[in-house]
């Protein structure tokens, strides 16, 4: 590696006969330590091998090992000789951070927390495999694959309003269930409106501190102490299965059109291939799924809030700041080396960070550009940021996702107890509620690199620029 600044390391594009392009890796010197240590780069070199990428190999300060991207990876591919691949996005297709303001403080819900988190444990059902409260016909799960968040809101749960403060809207229009297979449909079927198990989580949180009042008060985060809620969710069995059969596509795509890459997890097939197409458009249809996923969860939240406080939603200001995807590929126009094109943005791991110029950006947001929210691991920190030129100019709107573990779940479930971690967290004031002791040890926060830091790099890289940190009152686990 080369060090390019403070926070850039360079790959260069002589490390591997394949490569076309450089990777650049967003650390500093005391976190690329960490990041050497597992096969996070090497998979970043790697990605650069493949067809038709336009600019930079990316990778966030959150970087580690993943299926084929490294988690953390970002790769944009032109729209006529690039690739689609499935392992650019991940399995679980747009997880992602929905977060929800209130005009509520500390002091007034303080005292209450744990049965707020309790009743939301009894509303939002959670764990590996858990089945939520709707029960739909074949017809009705194409309707929330081709739908998103606006079907959840016709349907009755949510607010106009919410789709407003969605990326997309809510709905990727690209989507078409008919891409998508039955096993697919009929494992998201019961699963929706799950919170799900792994790194998912809820957390009733308060605002810490402000970086940027100005930027702040247009989010709706209006003070320190203020109560706000980010659930981390995403496609569940749907999109996980709708990878692993575009998965088994691809790799037949390999030999069909004569395509070689350094790793078969980097399986792809060309951009305007049928292949190619049927696997954006499925990816589009398990982004819409995990939109209207998070947006049930959003209104039993609410539900929630009025059970154990006695007021009505709107009446405590639960509007919702943003919602946000990490795993997704999404057809966008950036300009590259003075001029416009058309790219296949792959962010694996990774959150669009949208400056103000661009019309993606929803208008209440306009004037300070697109909010981004990364979570942090249970006891720490989350943090809110907005998009920023730099991003748009260097990393296609780009930007981290989270902290990125440090170690692997097993790793984790050797090292911590249960009962260690829900101490822990009691010691920093903080109440758990999880569905599973694995689902408790798996996240603890030592498996977890620093989130401070992680967001340190991104502010000063300049890729997205900080505006608020959050601190977890109560958490809820699969």
């Amino acid at each position: 590696m080369n060090k390019l600044d403070e926070f850039r390391f360079e790959i260069p594009r002589s490390f591997k006969p394949c490569m076309t392009t450089s990777a650049v890796i967003f650390a500093d010197d005391k976190m690329i330590k960490s990041v050497k240590a597992d096969n996070a780069p090497e998979q970043a070199a790697n990605v650069a091998c493949l067809p038709g990428i336009v600019g930079k190999s990316l990778a966030m300060p959150d970087i580690h090992w993943g299926y084929g991207f490294p988690i953390g990876g970002v790769a944009a591919f032109d729209a006529e000789s690039g690739v689609i691949s499935p392992g650019g996005i991940g399995y679980d297709v747009n997880c992602g951070v929905k977060l929800v303001r209130t005009d509520l403080t500390v002091q007034e819900v303080g005292k209450d927390v744990k049965k707020i988190i309790d009743l939301i444990f009894t509303n939002v059902p959670s764990g590996v495999g858990e089945k939520g409260k709707l029960r739909l016909t074949t017809a009705q799960i194409d309707d929330v694959l081709e739908g998103g968040a606006e079907w959840a809101v016709s349907q009755g749960y949510g607010w106009q309003d919410d789709l407003q403060s969605c990326e997309e809207g809510g709905r990727m229009k690209t989507a078409d269930s008919s891409k998508v297979d039955q096993k697919a449909k009929q494992r998201g079927a019961p699963q929706l409106g799950t919170l799900g198990a792994g790194n998912h989580f809820l957390e009733l949180q308060k605002v810490e501190k402000i970086f940027d009042p100005d930027a702040a008060r247009v989010l709706g985060i209006d003070s320190v102490d203020q109560v706000v809620v980010s659930i981390h969710s995403g496609s569940r069995g749907c999109g996980h299965q709708i990878a692993s059969d575009y998965i088994r596509i691809m790799e037949g795509a390999l030999r069909k059109y004569n395509i070689s890459v350094p790793d078969r997890q980097l399986a792809c097939a060309p951009v305007n291939s049928q292949e190619g197409q049927d696997c954006f458009m499925a990816m589009s249809a398990a982004a819409n799924y995990a939109w209207a996923n998070r947006q049930l969860i959003l209104h039993w939240v609410r539900e929630s809030f009025e059970q154990a406080l006695g007021r009505k939603a709107e009446d405590m200001g639960m509007r919702c700041v943003y919602d946000v995807a990490h795993n997704i590929c999404k057809l966008e126009e950036h300009a590259f080396e003075g001029r416009r094109r058309k790219l296949y943005v792959h962010r694996k791991g990774a959150t669009r960070a949208f400056d103000s110029s661009r019309p993606e950006v929803v208008e209440k947001y306009r004037s300070v550009g697109q909010p981004v929210l990364i979570p942090g691991d249970m006891g720490s920190a989350s943090y809110v940021l907005v998009g920023t030129a730099q991003a748009m100019a260097e990393t296609f709107g780009s930007t981290c996702h989270g902290a990125g573990r440090l170690m692997s779940r097993t790793s984790a479930a050797h090292k911590y107890s249960a009962n260690e971690v829900v101490s822990l967290l009691q010691s920093r004031g903080i109440y758990i509620r999880a569905a599973s002791r694995d689902g408790i040890i798996e996240e603890a926060p030592g498996a977890y690199k620093d989130v401070d830091d992680v967001v340190r790099i991104a502010h000063g890289a300049g890729i997205s620029k900080m505006v608020a940190r959050l601190k977890p009152m109560g958490v809820m686990k699969g």
